[in-house]
């Protein structure tokens, strides 16, 4: 968001936070247009390479950032140096948790993704000044805390199809929010390999790679190029999902 000018068009809006996912559903919503302007202008938009780190476990937290698109993967390392899998993060997710100098995750770009970036110092500022902002982000917070639930559920009784199910109906929902909830079908790239896939769900791989088998000769979903799902009947997979 560097050199942003204001138009006329947009209510002294910056142009490039016009049409961003995190101003219409994310913690910049709080903002008006002033304090839009004023974070935009020390704000940077850029794109990270799959694999890449985006702020390691235990480092210190100088910038914070809006999930613009693609998904982030969130890590818990152990002290024998084990990682977990604990989340996923999706446009237009907040990346990093204010008040917390030190991070107690790792945030790693699961694929290409672009963010929107800005110093912890200038957000915490508007926080004190902006109630509103501290609510979005509580909000986030509270959103977190009530899928992590969810997924101790599902990681605790669910059978290892309805774990499947689960992971791609997640992920659906989070990709392609804009889909009409009463279609009937849904397309994404995976974000994460079988292995990661089974690291989150607590399965095997070749327990990972049976149970999408038999979606797909169920016709429930398409798998092209190893990685593309098509998924070809919602409600069939919800069923499946135990939801």
């Amino acid at each position: 968001m560097s050199n942003v000018r204001k138009d006329v068009h947009t209510a002294g809006i910056p142009v490039l936070c016009v049409s961003c996912e995190a101003r219409h559903r994310g913690v910049c919503g709080a903002l008006n247009p002033e304090q839009l302007l004023t974070l935009a202008k020390s704000s940077s938009i850029h794109r990270t390479a799959e694999g890449e780190v985006l702020v390691g476990d235990a480092q210190d937290v100088e910038r914070y950032s809006n999930v613009l698109g693609g998904v982030v993967k969130l890590t818990k390392t152990l002290s024998d140096g084990r990682q977990q899998i604990v989340g996923l993060q999706f446009a237009p997710d907040f990346v990093g948790r204010p008040f917390k100098t030190e991070s107690v995750l790792t945030a790693e770009a699961a694929t290409e993704v672009d963010l929107c970036s800005f110093p912890r110092r200038v957000v915490e500022k508007m926080m004190a000044d902006q109630p509103d902002l501290q609510r979005r982000l509580l909000d986030q917070t509270l959103k977190e805390l009530d899928q992590a639930r969810d997924w101790m559920v599902m990681l605790g009784r669910k059978t290892a199809a309805e774990k499947v199910a689960s992971f791609l109906l997640m992920i659906a929902r989070n990709i392609r929010p804009s889909t009409d909830p009463d279609a009937h079908s849904a397309s994404f790239d995976l974000p994460l390999s079988r292995a990661d896939i089974a690291d989150f769900l607590g399965l095997t791989i070749e327990t990972v790679s049976r149970q999408m088998t038999r979606l797909r000769t169920e016709h429930i979903i398409r798998i092209e190029n190893n990685r593309h799902v098509i998924i070809e009947d919602f409600n069939r997979l919800v069923i499946r999902a135990g939801d």
